[in-house]
């Protein structure tokens, strides 16, 4: 990452992949910014794959097919509404730069999207991150309906089981996420993590999308 005296460099999809590998990843002051910094949290959020809680509402919503859930079908969108202020936050970090540069990454099959819909097709959910090798990285997530990001998150973790991921990084801990049973890892022991799960050959497409949420269920909670 570039050093405190050094230059501003242009965010660019390559710039993202060398980051991600070790570690980092870009932040920005809020939306209208025109510059990004780089961060590497000494605590790193980290959902386990085979230890992933999903409250008895919400499997009550999963199982009711809700709603419809795709993935990688609109994904400069879902960047877009995550941008958007939301309850509980009205600033956000996705600067046009962000925006610009993970598009770039979804063009060339390292950034996926998960989106959930409602029956006539309006966009209420979704989530995003970046897949490299065996790990996804998770960048944020929208809600305009009851549960429509958690359905997403819990579609994501079936593909990712489904596909050989080793890690789902959250780059932070806060509230929302400890419900599903993410935990802290110090930023040496991270480091492991990182190194063997980019290593790691996976692939996100693995299970089909628009699975009936029975089956997704089952597919999360069934032993590997």
């Amino acid at each position: 990452m570039p050093d405190d005296d050094s230059a501003p460099q242009k965010l660019t999809p390559e710039l993202l992949l060398q980051a991600y590998q070790i570690g980092y990843f870009p932040m920005a002051d809020d939306a209208t910014a025109d510059e990004i910094y780089w961060v590497h949290p000494e605590l790193r959020g980290v959902i386990p794959l085979d230890r992933f809680h999903i409250s008895k509402s919400l499997r009550k919503t999963v199982r009711q097919d809700r709603y419809i859930v795709t993935s990688d079908t609109d994904f400069r969108t879902v960047m877009q509404r995550c941008a958007e202020p939301q309850a509980g936050r009205r600033v956000t970090w996705i600067n046009e730069q962000i925006l610009e540069a993970y598009t770039g990454l979804f063009e060339l099959g390292f950034a996926h999207s998960v989106e959930t819909r409602t029956e006539d097709g309006t966009l209420v959910g979704g989530l995003y991150g970046v897949s490299i090798g065996g790990a996804f990285f998770g960048e944020s997530m929208f809600s305009r309906a009851t549960d429509a990001s958690k359905v997403a998150l819990v579609h994501l973790v079936a593909k990712l089981r489904a596909g050989g991921y080793r890690l789902l990084d959250t780059q932070f801990q806060n509230d929302h996420l400890v419900q599903f049973g993410t935990m802290e890892v110090p930023a040496d022991d991270y480091q492991i993590l990182l190194a063997d799960a980019v290593q790691t050959e996976a692939d996100f497409a693995a299970l089909p999308d628009q699975m009936p949420g029975s089956t997704i269920l089952q597919s999360i909670t069934q032993t590997s």
